[in-house]
């Protein structure tokens, strides 16, 4: 019987009497791993091997297990710290106890809770009394910590899932091929087996010299596994930004572009939000440390002061509420795109505009919301306004069908809201496709006199602020915006979703 070289390399450094990995075969017979899998699959096509597949387990500690291992398990720290205190003869402060242990942020609240769940005593009403004979020393989790960071095995399979389920561990999976010979390969081996000489490619040398006539070409084995290859590509959800563009230039929109980190001024002053709006202080935008900007246009500027102080029109009153111009130079991140269309109302973008106009962006904005299923610190928003004579109510909820038809969405919903800077406005709501849950998908309105007047804008304009991420959440059925954006998006779903629409 003749087999190729690393067939019968595979064939001889394999054993009917125990079966062997292919990591260990690799370092006998001095082959690649890729190379031992592969002979080892041809081997077991002929009956000569069999091949077996396991899956090991391996677990290590995370960087808050290595902490915990090092400093103590936060229950553990609190626990010891009561009895220090008296707390297994009386009830203590836990105020009191939470300070000898020397716990801040979210330990305090991690060893709270597992004190109690452990039953090494008892809160109430801010008092902790402790169990005199709990044993420390008997806790599997702090046992697993240790066997875990020593290489040695854990048994107890609640302890590790607990241990997992406070992040402490990581546990990872792989596949251990193992190879044994079978008695037909025992059999070939004990009559002979050659090297045969096969090549495995046809080369110019073979074709000029007619060898190719006379040798034997290696079979290819097309169901073998093969390297995973992950290339670049774009990013579903950038995908669906472009897919946004592709729509609004088909509805006759044109792009517009501005700077992220803008004065005050273009950001909430030019759409009439008062300098006192709970939503411009630090706890909802980002300011930054840099000069102020120093070219905000003259005649502009004061229209917009006098329509905060005095309002704009006969009936208009304007806020009577403190206005200063070191506010509206001071630079902040963007927390919406309108400040794009507040400059390019404005002239100052792309000079004088007459109507009829229509201009988009889908661009980033920032926030300083609490993350959560539906907000991110940054996200991007689908900006847009039209500029024309005598728009209606009629005409924004239009636009809006003809839009998200295009993304399979028809069942809209409006609700009447309030802003600062439109009248009428509208909340656009969308009906989940997996939890039937109506999202919140975007803001309109029709902008205000107010915002209108200062600019020198002498018609109506209609505008709107959608959100990318909900759309894209609507389209694909994910029911967590960091399952599309952010740091937290699985390698997986970006190598493998595509943009749908």
């Amino acid at each position: 019987m003749e087999l190729p070289t690393d067939q019968l390399a595979v064939l001889e450094a394999a054993s009917a009497d125990d079966r062997r990995t292919v990591a260990q075969l690799s370092e006998e017979t001095d082959l690649a791993t890729a190379a031992v899998t592969r002979a080892a699959f041809e081997l077991e096509a002929e009956g000569l091997v069999s091949v077996t597949e396991t899956t090991d387990e391996s677990v290590s500690l995370t960087d808050e297990g290595q902490s915990y291992l090092d400093a103590g398990l936060p229950e553990h720290r609190l626990y010891r710290a009561a009895i220090e205190q008296g707390a297994d003869e009386h009830a203590v402060s836990m105020g009191q106890v939470i300070g000898a242990a020397d716990l801040g942020g979210e330990a305090v609240d991690i060893a709270l809770s597992n004190f109690a769940r452990k039953g090494y005593g008892e809160i109430e009403s801010g008092e902790i009394t402790a169990d005199p004979d709990a044993d420390l020393g008997a806790d599997a989790e702090a046992s697993a910590l240790e066997a875990i960071d020593a290489g040695k095995p854990v048994d107890d399979d609640d302890a590790l899932d607990q241990l997992d389920r406070r992040e402490l561990i990581e546990r990872s999976e792989r596949t251990v091929r193992s190879v044994e010979l079978t008695d037909a390969g025992v059999t070939e081996l004990m009559a002979g087996v050659e090297e045969a000489e096969r090549v495995d490619r046809l080369t110019s040398d073979l074709l000029t010299s007619g060898e190719w006539e006379d040798v034997e070409f290696a079979d290819y084995n097309v169901e073998a596994d093969a390297e995973a290859i992950d290339g670049g590509k774009i990013h579903p959800l950038r995908g669906m930004a472009e897919r946004v563009k592709e729509v609004l230039v088909g509805m006759g929109f044109e792009e517009m572009e501005g700077p992220h980190a803008d004065a005050e001024f273009w950001i909430n002053d030019a759409l009439f939000m008062p300098q006192d709006h709970p939503a411009r202080t630090h706890w909802d935008q980002f300011a930054l440390e840099v000069p102020p900007m120093d070219n905000l246009p003259a005649e502009i500027r004061h229209d917009v002061e006098h329509a905060h102080r005095e309002g704009v029109g006969e009936d208009g009153e304007g806020y009577h509420s403190p206005w200063g111009e070191e506010m509206a130079r001071q630079i902040d991140l963007r927390g919406h795109t309108t400040s794009l269309s507040a400059r390019h109302l404005a002239g100052v973008a792309k000079g004088d505009l007459e109507p009829p106009q229509r201009f988009f962006s889908v661009e980033k904005a920032y926030r300083n919301d609490e993350i959560d299923s539906t907000h991110l610190l940054e996200f991007f928003q689908i900006e847009g306004w039209v500029m024309a004579e005598d728009l209606s109510v009629r005409d924004l909820m239009g636009t809006f069908t003809e839009f998200y038809e295009q993304f399979g969405i028809t069942d809209l919903e409006f609700k009447p809201t309030y802003n600062p800077y439109t009248e009428p406005s509208f909340e656009l709501f969308g009906e989940h496709p997996v939890t039937g849950e109506v999202v919140e998908i975007g803001n309109s309105g029709i902008f205000r006199p107010e915002m209108l007047d200062p600019l020198g804008v002498e018609c109506d304009v209609m505008a709107w602020g959608l959100a990318l991420e909900r759309l894209m959440m609507l389209v694909t059925g994910a029911e967590d915006i960091r399952d599309v954006h952010g740091t937290l998006v699985d390698l997986d779903y970006l190598r493998t979703e595509e943009v749908r629409y």
